[in-house]
């Protein structure tokens, strides 16, 4: 059943019994002369100390440790074999007894004759399991799962950059799991692969809670990044149709026509240039693109909508895509190692959708994304690449819009103030 029970694994309180005792003492009166045969000595011999009291119904704790399986747990708590053994297969039609961590509780109810008659499990992030005793089967339990009540709070999130975003949000207490949604948020204006020591962020969010564990974010309601001295807001608006999107506080679209990377998680390892010495072909030659370095299999995301014009083997390219957006501009992606399922020369695609994944197909020494951009039949430098933004919220939209910025701003304020206290 997984290995012997720890005797201090079992924790409960109940009142001590006191258990009577006969007590002698030497008396410090004159000694006096022997007592005559017929006289009765007032005590012969120590009574037996009378059986302990039961235990009166009490709730005791069971913490997993490490390596304990569901089925010591439940011995733990004072369960027998077959009763385990049933429990535990009740409890696994709702919970994967693999997932159990150390530093679970479980809580048991026991009666004064020992007879364990309810057990509860607590999972984070979901409630409890509890298993109560059935009054017709007695060796069986039934299973209810109680599903804790969720809570949103809204919360303002600052800090600055010292190494990269993820290690500032752990430093500032917070789960880096908000990390994607800042990145989705800022895509357009900002290259998260260029962020630099002293760049900072304020953000508010809903945190989520269900009873009292912390189980992620909704999402951003209002943010403001500072970026080589630049600073960019963005407001979550959600129109009358359910859809929702970012906005600048004047009401304008944080979204453009194009991303700022094609990748989430990359660097930039080689920049356009017009005279770059080639690693393979070892001569110097123009380079028309950015590449970034990054493992193989990372998505690759197309920049803008568009349709394919091109996707196949090129000696130099490798395996690569060209997208079409306009009647002016051509997005390029080299060297990848393959290509998105379905996708085909006249697919549509929209911007942010997978197309392929980086490799080092090609004239290429490792694995990166050469990613390029021509307009007018012409390359131009991609971190160049002017972008066009959507129209603006007007009339009702606006107004409800406005309103709801005024409340977020002060909170963004109050959390950058606090970042520029802090570094004073």
């Amino acid at each position: 059943m997984g290995g012997a029970l720890r005797a201090t694994r079992a924790y409960y309180a109940v009142v001590p019994l006191a258990i009577p005792l006969l007590i002698f003492t030497l008396s410090d009166r004159p000694a006096r002369s022997a007592p005559s045969p017929s006289d009765k000595p007032a005590i012969d011999f120590l009574a037996p100390p009378s059986e302990p009291a039961p235990l009166p119904s009490h709730r005791g704790y069971v913490t997993v440790e490490p390596g304990d399986t569901l089925d010591v747990v439940m011995e733990a708590c004072g369960l027998d074999r077959s009763e385990v053994s049933f429990l535990v297969s009740a409890i696994s039609r709702e919970f994967d007894p693999r997932r159990l961590r150390s530093g679970q509780m479980v809580r048991y109810l026991r009666d004064a004759d020992g007879t364990t008659r309810e057990v509860e499990l607590f999972i984070n992030g979901r409630g409890s399991l509890v298993g109560r005793r059935s009054s017709s089967q007695p060796n069986l339990f039934e299973v209810e799962l109680l599903e804790a009540p969720e809570t949103r709070v809204q919360a303002v999130i600052s800090a600055e950059i010292e190494s990269s975003l993820w290690e500032s949000l752990v430093s500032a207490g917070e789960n880096p799991l908000i990390v994607v949604q800042l990145q989705d948020v800022f895509q357009w204006d900002i290259d998260f692969f260029r962020l630099q020591r002293g760049d900072w962020f304020s953000v508010v969010a809903e945190k989520r809670f269900v009873g009292l564990d912390f189980v992620g974010y909704g999402p951003i309601l209002a943010a403001r990044f500072h970026h080589y001295g630049q600073t960019f807001e963005a407001f979550r608006f959600e129109r009358p149709d359910g859809t929702a999107g970012y906005y600048t506080a004047n009401g304008r679209p944080v979204r453009k026509q194009f991303l700022k990377s094609p990748l989430k998680f990359s660097r930039v390892t080689s920049k356009f240039t017009h005279r770059r010495y080639h690693p393979v072909l070892k001569t110097f030659r123009p380079h028309y693109g950015v590449d970034y370095g990054a493992p193989t299999g990372t998505p690759v995301m197309t920049t803008a909508d568009g349709v394919v014009s091109f996707i196949g083997k090129g000696r130099g390219e490798g395996n690569w895509i060209r997208i079409r957006h306009n009647s002016q501009t051509e997005t390029a992606y080299l060297h990848l190692s393959r290509f998105a399922k379905g996708l085909k020369k006249g697919s549509k695609v929209v911007q942010g959708d997978v197309i392929g994944y980086v490799g080092s197909t090609g004239l290429s020494t490792a694995p990166h994304l050469d990613y390029r951009v021509r307009e007018r039949g012409t390359w131009i430098d991609p971190l160049k690449l002017r972008s066009l933004t959507p129209d603006p919220l007007r009339g009702d939209s606006l107004r409800q819009f406005e309103a709801a910025v005024a409340e977020r701003l002060l909170k963004l304020w109050t959390g950058a103030s606090s970042l520029i206290a802090e570094n004073r």
